[in-house]
């Protein structure tokens, strides 16, 4: 659909020396933006049919070429986008020609946001925003775009083409919030206004929902936890297994770096690595018994995964990553051979352990905060597939 543009008198605003501010007026897809031109007329002097000043307009010459400057301007943004075969819509063209936002582009502000994250020391993060910053680049060939021209229509030619790339709906959704969390920056530095944000319209929690089963039952884990592992390696993946599930789903990263510092009389006592938000769980006797196996006075870290010798952000991070691999890898086997329907990760004692105290009645709010999470919202995906289950199980009474 065509756009049209135009400049309106905006009689229903009147300023206090009595006239009407001019309004650029963009219509697209039956959607209007309006934005002032910084200039203002008695309705008298306008010419309403026209949508001009009239010839006894004191600055007629002057708004007239005001009027058609940016007019002009705007079909110039219109036309090379469309020769560029790129959507848009009256929002984004106008922010396209607004000389008062910030100039930086996405792709400088995802790498700001990238510099961000390296001097919180969440160099893990960092590192998987720059994975997804790559990807970005890979699909629309670079980032020196304005904010305004990622549109819905953007978003959703994206998702496509991970799809199209086999990519699982997880990390879809991961890079897609990363992306947003760029966009987050933007607005609260200023640089794009809210009209901007195509997210509003574009809900990633669209993605969430499709996220697979990642929960097993307790009578499930109750195997997990007795299975007798062959090899260190695998009496280890058995024992993280085990520990996360005991301690509020702790997951893998934080683990690994829990030290006996962190255990304060009966209780596990450490600020969550993603979220920064403290979390205190009652030690049971079984996650003691984990801890004293692998005790070691040479070393500050409960489990042998890393050691003084990982003192670098980089090192820690490959070490972690070739350790997570390692006991995975392992859990799937142990997952096999139990014949579990769902293959088996540190993950899912995090998510069974929700499961499991959803289904003996725990409230969602008690769950979010043992978990650490920022919201129910973020529990309830945890959940969801719990919910789903207890409804199909409901179902079965109807005949």
């Amino acid at each position: 659909m065509t756009e049209t543009i135009k400049v309106l008198c905006y009689k229903s605003k009147t300023l206090s020396n009595g006239e009407h501010p001019l309004m650029l007026c963009v219509c697209k897809d039956g959607k209007r933006k309006y934005q002032s031109l910084g200039v203002s007329i008695k309705a008298e002097q306008w010419d309403f049919k026209a949508n001009q000043p009239k010839a006894k307009c004191p600055n007629r010459e002057r708004i007239t070429i005001l009027i058609n400057e940016k007019i002009t301007e705007i079909q110039k943004v219109a036309l090379d986008k469309r020769i560029a075969g790129k959507n848009f819509t009256a929002t984004t063209l106008i922010e396209a020609t607004n000389t008062n936002t910030n100039n930086k582009t996405v792709g400088e502000y995802y790498l700001t946001y990238i510099q961000n994250l390296l001097k919180e020391k969440r160099s893990r993060y960092a590192s998987m925003f720059k994975v997804s910053y790559s990807s970005f680049i890979k699909f629309n060939k670079h980032l020196d775009i304005s904010f305004s021209d990622i549109d819905v229509t953007w978003l959703k030619k994206y998702e496509i083409w991970m799809r199209e790339q086999k990519l699982s709906i997880n990390t879809i959704s991961t890079r897609i919030r990363h992306l947003r969390a760029v966009f987050n920056l933007a607005i609260a530095e200023h640089a794009i206004k809210s009209d901007c944000y195509p997210f509003h319209t574009y809900k990633v929690s669209k993605l969430n929902k499709q996220t697979a089963k990642r929960a097993i039952s307790k009578k499930e884990v109750l195997k997990v936890m007795k299975y007798q592992g062959n090899t260190p390696m695998e009496c280890l993946a058995i024992d993280v297994f085990t520990f996360s599930y005991l301690n509020a789903g702790i997951n893998f990263i934080d683990i690994a770096k829990l030290q006996y510092s962190n255990i304060i009389g009966n209780q596990l006592i450490y600020n969550r690595e993603k979220t920064k938000r403290l979390i205190k769980v009652p030690l049971q006797q079984q996650s003691i018994k984990i801890i004293a196996k692998y005790r070691n006075d040479k070393s500050p870290y409960l489990f042998p995964i890393l050691s003084p010798f990982h003192k670098t952000d980089i090192q820690i991070d490959n070490r972690l990553h070739k350790v997570l691999a390692k006991i995975n890898r392992h859990l799937k086997e142990i997952g096999k051979s139990l014949k579990l329907q769902i293959p088996l990760t540190t993950y899912v004692a995090r998510h069974s352990y929700a499961t499991v105290l959803k289904r003996a009645g725990v409230s969602t709010s008690v769950i979010c905060e043992t978990l650490g999470h920022s919201s129910e919202r973020i529990t309830q995906i945890y959940l969801d597939s719990f919910d789903n289950e207890q409804i199909d199980a409901a179902m079965q009474n109807l005949l």
